[in-house]
C-alpha cells in the first residue's frame, strides 16, 4: 500500500541530511513541500527530481485532498523548509487524513531546531517542554501557566518579537536562565547564554537577526505548590519592603508555583 513519509530536513546545513532521507525522497512518485522553492535548493544539491507540490499554513486544508489522490496512485513524502514537518509547521491534518483513509505514515526522522537548542543550551535535559511560537499577542498569558512547570522551557521566536518575548518572561517566569540560539548549524550560528534581564540588554546592543530558539530555565527551588500561608507571608513581607502588589505578586509567582493572578487576588490583610 503506498506510505505517507514525512521526512525530516536540514535546519541550515545542506550535510545534515540522512541517507535515508535522500533515499526516500528520490523514490516517492510526488514530494509536498512547504516551500517548493527552498525545497528546490535541497533537491538539486542532491540531484533528485521528484515532482514538487506545494504545502503551506495558508493551503494545508485545501491541498489535503489533492495529496490524497496522489498518495492513491504512490508513496509521497511530506517535507518543511527546515527540520521535521508538523512541528511549528504545516502537516497535522494531512497526517490525520491519511491515517483516517488506512493509508501507512512513517517518520524518517531528521535535524529538529529545538532539540539542536536544547543539548547545547547547558540547561538540564532530562525533562523538558517545547511550546512553539509564544502567541503574538499577550504572550504573559501564556507563561503564566508555566510559572510552577520545573522542566526546560522551549520556544520559536521571530527577531522581531523577541524583545517583547523577554519582556513578557521577565515579568511572569523571573529572571531565569536562557539560551538565546540562532542560525543554528548555519554559517551566522550563535548562542548567547544568560539571564533574561541581561539577555534584554544584550539584544539592545545586538540587534535580533534570523529565527530564535529560546532555551529557558524552569522554575527552581520546591517542586511542590507553596500553601497559601506560606504565600500571603511571602506577599505581606514583600509588600512591606515597599514593593508594590503586582510586583510582589509577580516575584512570588515564579518561585512558588502559583499564578501571578492568584498570589494578586489574595485578601488583604
Amino acid at each position: 500500500m503506498p506510505t505517507l513519509y514525512i521526512v525530516g530536513t536540514p535546519i541550515g546545513n545542506l550535510e545534515d541530511v540522512t541517507l535515508r532521507a535522500l533515499r526516500v525522497l528520490k523514490e516517492v512518485q510526488l514530494i509536498a513541500a512547504e516551500d517548493t522553492r527552498k525545497a528546490g535548493v535541497l533537491l538539486r544539491h542532491y540531484d533528485i527530481s521528484a515532482p514538487l507540490t506545494s504545502f503551506f499554513e495558508a493551503n494545508e486544508r485545501g491541498k489535503v485532498r489533492e495529496i490524497l489522490d496522489a498518495l492513491a496512485e504512490g508513496d509521497v513524502a511530506l517535507i518543511s523548509n527546515a527540520g521535521m514537518p508538523s512541528i511549528s509547521d504545516p502537516g497535522y491534518p494531512l497526517v490525520r487524513e491519511a491515517i483516517e483513509c488506512g493509508y501507512p505514515v512513517v517518520a524518517v526522522p531528521g535535524p529538529s531546531a529545538h532539540t539542536a537548542a536544547l543539548v547545547i543550551s547547558g540547561l538540564p535535559t532530562d525533562q523538558f517542554m517545547f511550546l512553539g511560537f509564544p502567541p503574538r499577542k499577550h504572550p504573559e498569558q501564556l507563561f503564566e501557566g508555566l510559572v510552577g512547570i520545573t522542566a526546560t522551557l522551549i520556544f520559536y521566536e521571530a527577531p522581531h518579537r523577541l524583545q517583547q518575548t523577554l519582556v513578557a518572561m521577565l515579568k511572569t517566569l523571573g529572571d531565569r536562565d536562557v539560551a538565546l540560539c540562532r542560525e543554528l548549524t548555519k554559517m551566522y550560528e550563535e548562542v548567547w547564554r544568560g539571564r533574561i534581564s541581561d539577555a534584554l540588554s544584550w539584544i539592545a546592543e545586538n540587534p535580533p537577526r534570523g529565527e530564535f530558539t529560546l532555551v529557558v530555565a524552569g522554575a527552581s527551588g520546591e517542586s511542590e505548590r507553596w500553601r497559601e500561608a506560606r504565600v500571603c507571608e511571602a506577599l505581606a513581607t514583600r509588600m512591606a519592603e515597599g514593593v508594590s502588589r503586582s510586583q510582589a505578586a509577580r516575584e512570588i509567582a515564579a518561585e512558588s508555583g502559583w499564578r501571578r493572578r492568584e498570589v494578586y487576588d489574595l485578601p488583604r490583610s
